[in-house]
């Protein structure tokens, strides 16, 4: 039972650790002076995908490549399927023409790249930093339409900032570093366990990485989706999860790669990457047809998940 324990406990820290950090960093880069539009865009955006890096790094480094890929590829799966799917459930995701075209074009051509990059079975030095100067390129874009109405002021960063501006330097120094101290022992007590946990049943790292580890990194967006949902921000919704799942491949996968090469097994090549690959193309008719997702595309979404997992396991 042991394990078990210590997974649920290494995810909790880990999520706990996310968001001190992300509250300690945001504290700090107000009073440096930067716009919430552009904390946003940097502090609050990797913060939450801070979970996801710590654990691929980590994997990866202990020489658990599938556990690393498995994260980025299920974190992708359950955001489109599972937080998308529920999100709708909520209340209507109005889709945003700017979003379809950009957000949604881009998030199709990472992906392909990522699949194509994989193909040799290993992800290299050389093609880690070709994802993270992706990354590079797409946050320059972000940065350089601030404000001009393509990319809006996020007010959801704005309301954190309230929380937390009045932090002294004390404070938010200790968040930050505590934040990072949190991050890095969740993720030893998550990849540690659940290699344990996959040996103990016989079920293979990639199943780990992709199912449990893959949704509980995911439960930030999850969250945020959910809420945005709910105070029908919908158009927060959408970005928050085409966002999430172009920055996981361009800067967790990136970034990893460049720390130390992530071999990809054949099994993801014949299953997994096609499951993003397939939702991903997915999506479109369902943003599409009626240019909102609800009750009917989430439910769509979630039972698309739900034979992702049975055929699976």
């Amino acid at each position: 039972m042991t394990p078990y324990l210590f997974l649920l406990l290494g995810l909790a820290i880990l999520l706990f650790g996310g968001k001190i950090l992300v509250d300690g960093a945001t504290s700090m880069a107000f009073k440096l002076g930067m716009s919430s539009g552009l904390i946003g865009l940097t502090v609050v955006a990797f913060g939450t995908s801070a979970p996801e890096l710590l654990v691929s790094v980590n994997a990866a480094l202990k020489g658990n490549s599938d556990i690393s890929i498995g994260n980025v590829i299920g974190s992708n799966i359950a955001n489109i399927a599972l937080v998308l799917g529920l999100s709708g459930l909520f209340y209507p995701i109005l889709i945003n023409r700017n979003q379809l075209r950009f957000d949604y074009t881009l998030m199709i051509i990472v992906t392909i790249l990522f699949y194509l990059l994989s193909l040799n079975e290993m992800i290299t030095i050389w093609e880690g930093l070709i994802l993270f100067g992706c990354f590079l390129g797409f946050n320059f874009y972000l940065f350089r339409n601030l404000g001009k109405g393509v990319i809006d002021e996020n007010e959801m960063v704005e309301e954190e900032l309230e929380e937390v501006k009045n932090y002294s330097w004390l404070i938010s120094v200790a968040l930050f570093f505590g934040g990072i101290i949190g991050l890095y022992a969740g993720s030893e007590l998550l990849v540690e366990n659940a290699v344990k946990i996959s040996r103990e049943f016989g079920v293979s790292e990639r199943v780990i990485g992709v199912t449990i580890i893959a949704i509980g990194t995911s439960l930030p967006e999850l969250i945020t989706s959910i809420m945005a949902a709910l105070s029908k921000r919908t158009d927060l919704a959408l970005g928050n999860i085409l966002g999430s799942n172009i920055m996981n491949i361009l800067s967790i996968i990136g970034i990893t790669a460049i720390i130390k090469p992530i071999s990809v097994s054949p099994e993801f090549l014949a299953s997994d990457y096609l499951w993003m690959l397939g939702f991903s193309l997915l999506l479109y008719p369902l943003m599409r047809t009626k240019m909102k997702i609800s009750l009917f595309e989430g439910t769509i979404l979630l039972l698309g998940y739900g034979l992702y997992i049975f055929f699976l396991l």
